[in-house]
């Protein structure tokens, strides 16, 4: 663990390796479909934080499945976590920002 994290907590690469070894975890990027296009963690599912209000109940049925969003800086992510649990979903986590990503990005 770095110093950042011992302060800040875990990051984006950090939350990511916890994504992949949670079972039945989601890891959704909220960004622009454009903006996941260009690159994003792989495995990670586009849901843009736009269409949350409408279509988490159908994209994310298990309310209780640990779900990961992250955005650009983080400031989506965290809009995207604050409707998920307004929508009653228990187990959601902001990654931050993919701008800290240092591993590969899929297209």
């Amino acid at each position: 663990m770095s110093i950042f994290s011992s302060i800040f907590g875990p990051g984006i690469n950090e939350l990511a390796v916890q994504a992949r070894e949670t079972p039945g975890s989601i890891m959704i990027d909220v960004r622009t479909p454009d903006e996941y296009r260009g690159g994003h963690i792989e495995g990670a599912m586009s849901i843009p934080l736009v269409s949350i209000p409408a279509t988490a109940a159908k994209r994310l049925p298990d309310k209780n499945a640990p779900i990961f969003a992250y955005c650009l800086s983080g400031a989506r992510s965290a809009q995207a976590v604050r409707e998920l649990e307004r929508q009653g979903y228990t187990n959601v986590v902001n990654m931050g920002g993919i701008g800290r990503w240092s591993g590969p990005l899929a297209r």
